[in-house]
């Protein structure tokens, strides 16, 4: 598998948010003075009413977007562009209708600092770490299946392979799974909770599904409406490996539940 880069020490945060605000225009912050720090290895999630800012996080947090106030570090460096040691999958897979499957994972290598200099070389090498991952999510034997042939679900699992081929310590997920119906849904909650259980690699989640935050995350962040702000952090103090079945029990149903009044309430004021 690809190479590990270099960590900070322990107790440096992995990400780190202080005090930080973006406006696009001149109609106001989108988000504004969100203050947090991520553990590295740590899974967390975003949740709120649309427009709050959510996606607007993730941008910031991976360099896609600068703010307008306050700072933004990653691994204990300012953060001023895009950042190599991150992957990202959206709600979308957006993968390329001319190659395969195994062509669309291994882009990343192909564009990608360092790699991208050394793909020729060490093609057949990648192409190793591009079907351990297609077989750890279940896409063995479909490698050479263009995107049209494969069902929704197995093209997010072809866009997460792609999300972590050169094996990023930050994971951005922007609404992965919203498009996909709820058995295929749930069934990539587990395939995504395996690869981060063997990994650790820490990830960023932005999610409507009340139920798909508390199941995957560490913590739960919960935002206002626009401008955007952290009004709780919510720890999901529920033991690892979770099975699927503790989301149809207690205590994991009242969590849900009291995520979900509290986002209505925030939608109605």
């Amino acid at each position: 598998m690809p190479e590990a880069s270099l960590k900070q020490p322990a107790d440096v945060p992995f990400v780190a948010f202080d005090q930080v605000s973006l406006a696009y225009d001149d109609s106001g912050n989108a988000i504004e003075d969100i203050s947090l720090t991520i553990e590295e290895g740590e899974f967390v999630a975003f949740v709120g009413p649309s427009g709050c800012g959510k996606s607007t996080f993730m941008k910031l947090c991976t360099g896609l977007h600068g703010p307008t106030a306050g700072q933004v570090r990653v691994d204990g460096t300012p953060v001023g562009g895009p950042l190599k040691i991150s992957g990202m999958a959206f709600q979308n897979a957006n993968l390329l209708p001319w190659r395969t499957t195994l062509d669309n994972v291994l882009l990343p290598l192909e564009i990608v600092k360092p790699y991208r200099s050394q793909f020729r070389k060490r093609r057949a090498e990648f192409v190793g770490w591009a079907r351990d991952l297609l077989r750890t999510v279940g896409l063995e034997g479909y490698e050479d299946q263009f995107p049209w042939q494969l069902s929704g679900g197995m093209q997010q699992r072809a866009s997460i392979c792609r999300a972590l081929i050169h094996r990023p310590r930050l994971l951005m997920l922007d609404e992965p799974f919203a498009a996909l119906d709820a058995f295929t849904r749930e069934e990539l909650w587990c395939v995504l909770r395996d690869l981060w259980e063997a990994q650790r690699f820490t990830v960023v989640l932005v999610t409507h599904d009340l139920r798909e935050a508390a199941f995957l995350a560490d913590t739960v962040y919960v935002m206002s409406r626009r401008p955007g702000r952290i009004i709780e952090r919510r720890t999901i103090d529920l033991p690892r490996p979770r099975e699927l079945a503790i989301t149809y029990e207690e205590p994991f149903t009242g969590m849900v539940q009291s995520l979900r009044k509290q986002i209505g309430e925030i939608r109605a004021t």
